[in-house]
């Protein structure tokens, strides 16, 4: 069931944006956070929620829009990687370039921020540029955060390079939070005001939700999916304070609106741009829900997705204990348990029973689907063959690939590749799938339904392989694990 009018927030969306740019004298500088592509959090959260609603957005006013990069030198120096995408950011700066390229979108640059001649940076602004990208650098701010004479000086945002643009949208985004774009925006404007340019600056924003309930699923599962930022929602009191309305934001923009607001007035010369920070952002997400329940219901999911992936996390030591329990006091918040989401017990039932790995997924009418690892493949290949079998009503004793055909491609992997656990993965079955498909009419029915996969749920009995994973992700399957490993060996890939 849907509950989201990704028509409607389009529409609203860019009226509002519009509105921005002619209030600022045809010069808005509009920082935009949350996944230009694939917004797979805002479509599962939202049901009906277009995936690429930002990019189509931006294309609707590609006339009037040009859009600037940010990465931190940081993040590029210790390959800080996108979990959805399981890239590092500076090769996500190079796809999304190319993605927003194929849709006749203009690439101004990239501004590698806190730059301090890191190594890996330099080598990312060398790639950027021989392929005629303009590149950027902003170190970190002088007088930053409380000296604000400082700052709004040519010793602090004067010191950075100014960024020639032409176009009265300049849409300042990044790869992932914490990238500069707030720093890069301000430093534009002072720059701008140098030149007696009057632009402005506004956010664009999808969660938290302003005008939605502080405790509404949908603005804790924002907090879920940022708990690594440890991103806390909380009723907005300068709001409050000006307007006598509640509106929720989030503890970070709260925590530096009284700096942005005043960097703004030196800026600007002027009274505040904004009296709050859900002033500045401009969402409409949450006048385009038309059924509530709906989407609460997505939301609560989505938060159990979250706690699992949290938890296997913690178990390779990515995050830490302090942020494993609180997405555990999310769950409780809202009473809700790991059972609550429908092929968790199935797939751990189906593990205990046969002492093996295995799999469980949900596919249409909610049938469950399960699958085990066996001396061929493992379990995620196992329950995907099972599935598409389901979907194709094909009898669970026809063989889509034969086992005469998998056993070499096995022994292939174990005695001339070396590998420890020769057991092929889900890619390498699907592989041999679309060749059995070429010459039996059963596979290629067979294959024709793993599109009939997307967005359907997935939980494993044990952590799945990075090769998995990807392909699971690239298949649409929203996928979940316990947070075991599948054997007792350190290394794990």
């Amino acid at each position: 069931m849907l509950g989201f009018d990704s028509e409607l927030y389009l529409k609203q969306q860019t009226e509002q944006i519009s509105k921005r740019i002619d209030k600022f004298n045809n010069k808005l500088y509009l920082e935009f956070g949350g996944k230009l592509f694939d917004d797979y959090h805002a479509s599962r959260v939202l049901p009906g929620f277009d995936v690429n609603a930002k990019v189509k957005l931006l294309y609707k006013l590609k006339d009037k829009a040009e859009i600037i990069f940010c990465i931190y030198a940081g993040d590029i120096e210790r390959n800080k990687i996108r979990a959805d995408l399981g890239i590092t950011y500076d090769m996500d700066v190079m796809r999304l370039i190319d993605n927003l390229r194929s849709w006749e979108l203009d690439i101004n640059s990239v501004v590698i921020t806190r730059y301090a001649d890191q190594p890996a940076a330099n080598i990312f602004r060398e790639k950027l540029e021989r392929r005629g990208v303009k590149t950027y650098t902003h170190t970190f701010t002088k007088g930053y955060p409380t000296d604000v004479k400082t700052i709004v000086s040519d010793e602090g945002y004067g010191a950075n390079p100014y960024i020639e643009t032409t176009k009265p949208l300049v849409v300042v985004t990044a790869p992932g939070p914490c990238s500069g774009k707030l720093a890069t925006c301000l430093s534009q404007l002072y720059h701008e005001y140098k030149r007696n340019i009057k632009a402005g600056y506004a956010k664009f924003e999808t969660f938290p939700i302003w005008n939605l309930p502080l405790k509404h699923p949908v603005n804790i599962a924002y907090e879920a999916a940022t708990i690594d930022l440890k991103d806390v929602n909380m009723i907005d009191p300068f709001h409050l304070e000006a307007y006598g309305k509640t509106a929720v934001n989030y503890n970070r923009d709260i925590e530096v609106f009284p700096v942005v607001k005043t960097i703004l007035s030196n800026i600007t010369g002027l009274a505040p741009l904004y009296e709050s920070p859900t002033d500045m952002g401009v969402n409409m997400a949450g006048y385009s829900i038309y059924n509530n329940d709906v989407v609460k219901e997505a939301s609560k999911q989505e938060i159990i997705r979250r706690y699992f992936h949290a938890l296997c996390d913690y178990k390779q030591g990515l995050i830490d204990k302090d942020t494993a329990q609180r997405i555990e006091l999310i769950m409780n918040e809202l009473n809700l348990t790991s059972n609550d989401r429908k092929v968790v017990m199935p797939a751990k039932i189906k593990s205990e029973k046969e002492l093996v790995p295995a799999m469980a997924i949900m596919i249409k009418d909610e049938k469950i689907v399960t699958g085990k690892a066996s001396n061929l493949m493992n379990a995620a290949a196992s329950m995907i063959l099972n599935a598409i079998k389901i979907l194709s009503d094909i009898s669970d004793e026809i063989h889509l690939i034969s086992p005469i055909a998998l056993e070499p491609i096995v022994r292939l992997k174990q005695d001339v590749l070396g590998h420890k656990s020769p057991i092929l993965n889900l890619e390498e079955i699907l592989i041999a799938l679309s060749l059995s498909a070429a010459i039996n009419p059963t596979a290629q029915l067979a294959m024709t339904k793993l599109v009939h996969l997307r967005n359907c749920e997935a939980h494993s009995s044990n952590i799945l392989s990075k090769a998995d994973e990807g392909v699971f992700r690239r298949l649409g399957i929203n996928l979940t694990c316990e947070p075991e490993f599948p054997t007792k060996d350190l290394y794990f890939v």
